[in-house]
């Protein structure tokens, strides 16, 4: 079942957490590098858990992890650490978090190379699906398939966000998601 039948189908209260972020959220292109890791954050904090529970957690990992500020995630140090174990409004997961800081030290070294997350993107694409795995897989920590498909199509890298027949289709494609930009170019 995709995602806008999910919301078409869920009842309340349910429904409306999810639509919130399928409606404005979900498919539509990041530009700010620390939002964009941010997304990589919380799809990370979601394996073997529902999106549903990162959507309830969300503003509390943002504050968490100091609005995904890719410098100062990438400072933490063992402190750090033991105060997000302690912070029961999180997923508190020590591998998790140490994913978190460990991609945010490889972003600023791609920041570095590439001038920022973005840019590094952008340089390897497109890509397809299981491209884009390998290449995640190579370069960062706790990143399998499913996480980084699920990133990836949140971000408007790659299609499947919505259904054609979805309301919110035309206003991410109005947003020039990069999956739709690349066929665009191609035909």
């Amino acid at each position: 079942m995709s995602y806008c039948t999910f919301i078409k189908n869920s009842i309340l209260p349910k429904r409306e957490i999810h639509k919130r972020y399928h409606d404005t959220q979900h498919g539509f292109p990041l530009n700010d590098d620390n939002e964009i890791f941010g997304r990589l954050l919380l799809e990370i904090n979601q394996a073997g858990l529902s999106w549903e529970i990162i959507l309830k957690k969300e503003a509390s990992l943002r504050k968490a992890y100091d609005d995904f500020d890719i410098l100062t995630i990438a400072s933490y140090d063992e402190t750090e650490v033991t105060r997000l174990l302690k912070d029961r409004s999180i997923i508190r997961h020590r591998l998790k978090i140490h994913a978190a800081i460990k991609n945010a030290q490889t972003v600023l070294k791609l920041k570095e190379e590439y001038g920022s997350f973005l840019l590094w993107l952008q340089a390897h694409h497109p890509r397809s699906q299981i491209e884009w795995i390998s290449l995640f897989k190579k370069t960062f920590f706790f990143t399998g398939g499913e996480i980084v498909n699920e990133f990836l199509i949140s971000i408007g890298i790659l299609e499947g966000a919505h259904n054609i027949e979805c309301p919110i289709y035309q206003p991410v494609l109005a947003a020039h998601p990069w999956w739709h930009e690349t066929s665009v170019l191609s035909l």
